[in-house]
């Protein structure tokens, strides 16, 4: 049977500094948060959870700001646990304005041990502690007041077992030589997390079907994508609602030159045209006459039997390496890197190699597997 634990509520900065006060001294400390994100684009906090390892502390983030004391706890000071940890930093830079640091990641922990990369916090409790946890609340509504006794109980678990789990993988994770891998992986996130709180013009990259088009519809496509990043965040609204991806790839891929085109184009709304139909077609119009020095390059097809032997050929290098470590190949370099490396090397542009210990591992054999591609 899963622990009954002991549960503080906190709604008054005094009972968030008092909390503060009683998991100083500790070692390490586990956090969660529950949030509402359905129809912003920031998270709502909704609640924090953390955990010396005894009792839980569940913070209500509506009744209470965050404190000096807890903000110093977060950026200063014990170890920090989180699970699945990359929605709870955008959580906690949007209601305490710092990221948790230092920072272990315990799916990343397991995934360094060879287990399942995207393990669930109930499967990581039931693997190294045996306790089969609820999850009747997973889809609860966490901004209702007050929290029923169940809701938080389902909340306190989420953080207290995180000690115990943590416990059990440093010292496997020591055994194997990979704990210096966790702490670069750690501080690798906490970066990724910083980075995107600000926008950028980075986003069009994820795109998978960049290659379709030429480098005037890329561009606008890098336009439009940057426009809708500074929206989304100055509206606070999903990208999704203000105008999906597949949307923007279309007018890109279209380049319409009035409102009349531009509507013609597939799940193009006219709510969509009346209301930012004369900024789209303007970033439509800036890529279309801006000078050709600054267009970015053709990409190559991922179709293309060159382009197929290159993945091919750096998967070969990615597999036998995981294969060695025991890892699944996705920890070491996900297909997106892949492509992005091979997409430089037929660019003849600098390579994106791996840094830290994934280039140590890596970097010679891909460098390798690239040259005799030639």
């Amino acid at each position: 049977m899963p622990l009954t634990p002991e549960i503080h509520w906190i709604d008054t900065p005094e009972a968030l500094d008092a909390a503060c006060q009683a998991v100083a001294e500790a070692d390490v400390i586990a956090l969660d948060t529950e949030f509402f994100r359905e129809n912003t684009f920031y998270p709502v906090p909704a609640l924090i959870q953390f955990s010396a390892g005894g009792p839980a502390w569940l913070v209500d983030p509506q009744a209470v700001a965050c404190t000096d004391a807890f903000r110093r706890l977060l950026a200063e000071g014990p170890l920090k646990l989180l699970h699945a940890a990359s929605e709870d930093l955008e959580v906690f830079t949007r209601w305490a304005g710092v990221t948790p640091r230092p920072l272990v990641d315990t799916q990343v922990a397991q995934g360094l041990l060879g287990d399942n990369p995207a393990m669930g916090y109930q499967k990581l409790v039931e693997h190294w502690v045996g306790e089969s946890l609820p999850k009747d609340e997973t889809r609860s509504d966490w901004l209702v007041r007050p929290l029923s006794e169940t809701q938080r109980q389902y909340a306190a678990l989420d953080v207290v077992y995180l000690v115990q789990v943590w416990e059990q993988q440093c010292r496997e994770l020591e055994r194997l030589g990979r704990r210096d891998w966790l702490e670069a992986d750690g501080e690798a996130m906490l970066a990724q997390a910083e980075r995107s709180v600000a926008a950028d013009g980075q986003w069009y990259l994820r795109q998978r079907q960049l290659w379709r088009l030429a480098p005037r519809q890329i561009e606008a496509y890098r336009r439009l994508t940057t426009w809708r990043e500074g929206e989304a965040r100055a509206r606070n609204l999903p990208r999704g609602w203000l105008v999906h991806d597949r949307v923007l790839f279309a007018i890109a891929e279209a380049m319409p030159e009035n409102r009349f085109e531009l509507s013609r184009l597939e799940d193009v709304k006219p709510s969509l045209v009346k209301r930012d139909g004369d900024t789209l077609l303007a970033l439509v119009a800036e890529a279309r006459h801006c000078d050709a020095a600054e267009l970015p390059g053709e990409l190559p097809s991922p179709m293309e039997p060159e382009f197929k032997r290159g993945i091919k050929a750096l998967k070969k290098v990615v597999n036998a390496e995981a294969e060695a470590l025991g890892l699944a190949p996705e920890v070491l370099l996900r297909r997106r890197d892949l492509e992005a490396l091979l997409t430089a090397h037929l660019e003849g542009e600098a390579l994106p190699l791996p840094q830290g210990w994934r280039g140590e591992r890596l970097n010679a054999g891909l460098v390798k597997a690239l040259e005799e591609l030639a």
